[in-house]
């Protein structure tokens, strides 16, 4: 089967927003707007956001940056399952983002609030759109239905978003307003949840930071074979696992622990040995899976789109897979981008 996210995704690079919501730092307005525009100029033309990202503000951003750009040139998705009200604010200091702590304490004071349900999956979309400045979206993910937001509450609103969300993006697939919908989580138990129900039909998710080089076993095991069995599709987000992946210092939106910073200094010296950039390993690891459609690492320089694309591009040894795959540094499952 052709995954409905394969032939719908221009390209194996996306474009992931968080950054621009003012991730982990305030980024100036001419900053991102240059970063998007480097993300255009290099050719990319998919971009995914969420009202989550900077209560807006990477909405906005993006819908500033993409404003005359001709609609059928790119495809943009966007999640539900936390609407921003646009005339009420809040203690950005004082709110419950479970694992994720502050990550977003400089975006917008917009108050974000929690709901699933129908009602609020269409507010959700009309207001994506105003802020995206567009007409349509392409694809709608429903947004941190899983542990690490919601803790042992989770599957109370998986169910709350199975009643509302996940039926209401199945109709509006049916009826062509949107092209595809799924899941955009950090754990892979709400998509192998998913894919057992008999109702509603995804056409794949995003999985930010559970297919990556650092980690992917349980990926692997519990919904890669289903997904591309179902002819689904993943997209790969956070493949540099929150920066550790490329020597920065945190993992999972947290410092990295001795064992995490380990791996990376293990796979780094393979890397070194065989002259890969380390960004190459982790782009190019992910899309060597059958049921990856694309990935999309997040940016707020200009100049990293170039860093990534020329990660993506670079010529990997076969050795370099070979060897790491001897270190036990991947799954023997894992498929690496060579003939074994």
């Amino acid at each position: 089967m052709t995954s409905t996210l394969k032939t719908l995704l221009p390209g194996k690079l996306g474009f992931g927003t968080a950054p621009l919501g003012n991730m982990f730092r305030a980024i100036p307005e001419a900053e991102a707007q240059a970063t998007v525009d480097a993300a255009w100029n290099d050719g990319i033309r998919y971009f995914d956001n969420a009202p989550f990202y900077g209560a807006g503000l990477a909405e906005l951003r993006m819908g500033e940056a993409l404003a005359g750009k001709p609609r059928d040139s790119y495809v943009v998705s966007t999640k539900v399952g936390r609407l921003v009200l646009e005339d009420e604010v809040e203690d950005v200091s004082a709110r419950d983002l479970g694992e994720k702590g502050d990550v977003f304490r400089h975006g917008r004071p917009n108050r974000i609030v929690n709901d699933y349900s129908e009602d609020a999956t269409l507010r959700s979309i009309e207001d994506s759109l105003k802020r995206l400045r567009t007409d349509r979206l392409d694809i709608v993910w429903v947004h941190d239905v899983a542990q690490d937001f919601y803790g042992d509450e989770w599957l109370g609103v998986f169910e709350n978003a199975r009643k509302g969300a996940f039926k209401a993006l199945d109709r509006l697939r049916d009826e062509g307003v949107i092209k595809a919908w799924g899941l955009g989580v950090n754990r892979v138990e709400p998509i192998e949840l998913l894919l057992a129900l008999q109702g509603p039909r995804p056409d794949g998710f995003l999985l930010a930071g559970r297919y990556t080089l650092l980690d992917h076993e349980r990926a692997l095991q519990r919904v890669m074979p289903e997904v591309q069995a179902r002819g689904l599709g993943i997209v790969v987000g956070g493949p540099y696992s929150s920066g550790a992946l490329v020597g920065g210092p945190n993992f999972e939106y947290a410092p990295a622990t001795p064992q995490i910073l380990d791996k990376v200094a293990r796979i780094k010296a393979i890397a070194d040995r065989h002259g890969v950039s380390m960004k190459s390993a982790g782009l190019q690891f992910a899309l060597a899976h059958p049921a990856v459609a694309a990935v999309i690492p997040g940016a707020s320089q200009p100049g990293r789109i170039a860093e990534d694309r020329a990660a993506l591009e670079a010529l990997v040894p076969a050795d370099f897979w070979r060897e790491l795959r001897a270190a036990a540094l991947v799954s023997p499952q894992a498929p690496l981008p060579v003939s074994e």
